[in-house]
């Protein structure tokens, strides 16, 4: 886009470049929203290979679990004393990366922080996601996968109960009801879009299925008022979930005796931890959507900025929580506490805790430098690196402890088998293929929030309307002088 330059104009607005008040000069009005974003949802080859890489990937974990069901649990790796394995680590890392959505669309939506308008539609549809494959590892790890309802407190004529003491129950509850919320919180503001889709839709079976997802919405004051309602109510309601799920989970560890696990610092560690590892997520997520959807204008870099400033904090919490862990060691006078933390860092399990701290601790530290931030590239490599340090601390949390409890001859390895390989490699397919298809049906970016923060459509035109916000809602005069040619309109 050229830049928009006027005779008379004493402040040039440059392409792209957000102000204080204008924060996408780059995007014009309304039908440009739509029509960037929309385009999106057009079915291409790079989409489909995508898809078929990731249907790939969940048949291969598919056909890895059809075979631990005929062979047994120990297929997959596990044996005395170390009976949590791949299935748990991958489950507490799916429920981590679900929490970057909520915290996006709830939490920075009460602090009205402008940056979660580009990014958070897709971390809400992370979320779900990152949910729905949460939810499969407690099955996979059970021996018998088809009596998982006994997992779930319903009546029954044999009047038995799910142990309630039990953590596979505690996580029954803890998915159950971020699944619940979390979609509703999703659909809540899909609904204008959805009419966006349904008055643009030529298909009649697809413009009857939008129309009923829509409800009926007409964009009138009074839908709109209900609208924000409902939905600062579910922010404000969502919110304690990010605080709650996951400390939940981090009880199935907390609650237990064994050394490395038994620590009240478990449920703000494991918060911290989750917020960290779904921002990682999405920047591994939104900066390729961003380059393949050309959607620069809209998820511009001052967005990115930011929420690499919040990755970076989050990274220091949990850096915070690791050296934490090894303060409470050492200061506890327990001896197995102690010998515990020292052989995970320089003992049988040093490879894996120093990858966890140099992914986790070390690199985010480049974040310092507001170049970095705002370098894609290097933002993306550094999502990879987050992902890979943020399962490997779950790893660590959960081996090392079951490997070395208290007594010297119950001491133990582990090692994962191509059964523990595969079904993780199908937990990244059956996210992926949800997530693929979900961007072909639904914008990924929010069409009704990106036209809020848009100028005002005004007579003189797009730079009319931007110079009208920058002086404080009234046109500057020196718009009456027409754009040169090659102008932006």
């Amino acid at each position: 886009m050229a830049t928009a330059a006027h005779s008379n104009d004493p402040v040039t607005q440059r392409p792209n470049v957000p102000s204080a008040n204008v924060r996408l000069p780059a995007v014009r009005d309304y039908q440009q929203v739509d029509n960037d974003v929309l385009a999106t949802l057009r079915p291409t080859a790079g989409w489909f290979a995508a898809l078929a890489t990731a249907i790939l990937c969940l048949l291969i974990g598919a056909a890895a679990w059809t075979y631990q069901i005929y062979e047994g649990l120990g297929a997959a790796g596990y044996h005395p004393p170390v009976m949590w394995g791949v299935y748990i680590i991958t489950f507490v890392f799916w429920v981590g990366i679900g929490h970057a959505g909520t915290l996006i669309s709830a939490i920075l939506y009460l602090f009205r922080a402008g940056f979660r308008t580009s990014i958070y539609r897709m971390a809400e549809a992370m979320t779900v996601f990152a949910v729905m494959t949460a939810g499969l590892f407690p099955i996979l790890h059970l021996g018998r996968p088809w009596k998982f309802f006994w997992l779930i407190p319903y009546p029954n004529w044999r009047l038995i109960w799910p142990q309630f003491k039990s953590p596979l129950v505690w996580d029954v509850f803890a998915i159950l009801t971020y699944f619940t919320v979390s979609s509703t919180f999703l659909y809540i503001g899909l609904i204008p879009d959805f009419a966006v889709l349904r008055d643009r839709e030529t298909n009649p079976v697809r413009k009857r299925i939008f129309a009923i997802l829509s409800l009926g919405w007409r964009n009138s004051d009074k839908e709109w008022r209900h609208f924000t309602r409902a939905y600062l109510f579910l922010a404000a309601f969502a919110t304690p979930l990010v605080l709650s799920v996951h400390s939940v989970v981090s009880f199935d560890f907390a609650m237990a005796l064994t050394p490395g696990w038994h620590a009240t610092i478990f449920p703000p560690y494991f918060v911290a931890g989750a917020i960290f590892s779904g921002i990682g997520m999405v920047f591994t997520i939104g900066i390729p959507l961003r380059k393949y959807f050309r959607l620069q204008h809209i998820i511009t870099l001052n967005d990115l900025d930011a929420a690499a400033k919040l990755c970076l904090f989050t990274s220091l919490v949990v850096g915070l929580a690791y050296l934490t862990e090894f303060q409470i060691a050492w200061m506890s006078g327990n001896k197995v506490e102690q010998e515990f933390f020292w052989n995970r860092v320089f003992g049988q399990w040093a490879w894996a805790a120093w990858i966890m701290l140099i992914c986790n601790m070390v690199l985010p530290l480049s974040l310092f430098s507001q170049k970095l931030r705002r370098n894609t590239t290097w933002l993306f490599i550094l999502s990879i690196f987050i992902n890979i340090g943020m399962w490997f601390e779950r790893f660590v949390i959960v081996i090392p402890s079951l490997s070395h409890e208290f007594e010297p001859w119950q001491w133990s390895t582990y090692a994962p088998t191509w059964v523990d390989y595969a079904i993780l490699i199908g937990s990244f397919g059956w996210f992926f293929m949800w997530f693929l298809l979900f961007i072909r049906q639904m914008p990924v970016v929010a069409l009704a929030e990106i036209k809020e923060i848009l100028p005002p459509k005004m007579k003189g035109g797009h730079h009319a309307a931007h110079q009208a916000v920058e002086h404080g809602g009234m046109a500057s005069p020196q718009n009456n002088n027409p754009p040169l040619a090659g102008g932006s309109h």
